[in-house]
Order: C-alpha cells, then structure tokens, then sequence
C-alpha cells in the first residue's frame, strides 16, 4: 500500500491509500488545499483541526449544489427521454388530406368557346377601325 505526502494548508500530510489511487489521492488533496488557503487567506493562522473542518464544510457544501444540480439535470433528462419515448410510439402521423377541385370539362369547354368570341370579336373590331 502506497503511501503519498499531500499538502493542505501549509501542512504535510503522510496518507497511505491503494495502488493506483495516487493520483485520484492528489486531486482530492489539491481540492482541500484550495479550500483551506481560502481559509487561511480570509481568517489567517488557525489550528489545524478546525482548518480541516472548515475546508471541508466548505467542499461539502460545494458537493452537496453539485448534486443537486445533477439531480436536476437527470429528471429534466427523465422528462425528455419520456417525451422522446412517447413521439417513437406514437407512430407516424395520419396524412393529411388535400383535396384539389376539379373543373368540369363542360365548364373548360364553355370558357374556350367564349375566349375564341372574344378574339373573334376583338379581330373584326380592330377590321372595322383601321378600315375607317
């Protein structure tokens, strides 16, 4: 069992932990150590002891809106699955229906039949006007 020196505020520390833990040992140390130079930066020299509650009040708390935070963004991610779930089995939509009228041929014809009168009509005025 590997032991490790660490550092927290000013203060050496001999730990032992297992093989392989070292360096998850060492970020854990440099997050106590942040917190107890903030200490030690506001309130200056205090014992140890309390040094090494407050540094850890202080990650705990910052642990515990961490976890909260977490168990936010898992039910926001619960919602979204369930929404997700019920649109892949709700199945595809029904199509929509369009319906196109159609003009009957009688009334195409009828209009034809008109346009060819209104040209004829409009050909024998232009006749009569540029004859006059």
């Amino acid at each position: 069992m590997p032991e490790v020196t660490i550092s927290i505020g000013g203060r050496q520390f001999a730990v032992a932990c297992q093989d392989g833990e070292e360096n998850y040992l060492h970020a854990a140390a440099k997050m106590l150590d942040d917190e107890a130079q903030v200490l030690a930066d506001q309130a200056g020299r205090m014992p140890e002891a309390r040094m090494l509650l407050m540094a850890g009040l202080m990650l705990a708390d910052k642990t515990a809106s961490v976890e909260d935070r977490i168990s936010e963004v898992e039910a926001t991610l619960a919602e979204r699955e369930a929404e997700l779930e019920g649109l892949r089995t709700m199945g595809a939509p029904e199509p929509e229906r369009i319906e196109v009228p159609v003009i009957p041929t009688s009334v195409t014809e009828t209009l034809a039949e008109l346009a060819a009168r209104a040209e004829a009509l409009a050909a024998e005025a232009e006749e009569r006007t540029g004859s006059a």
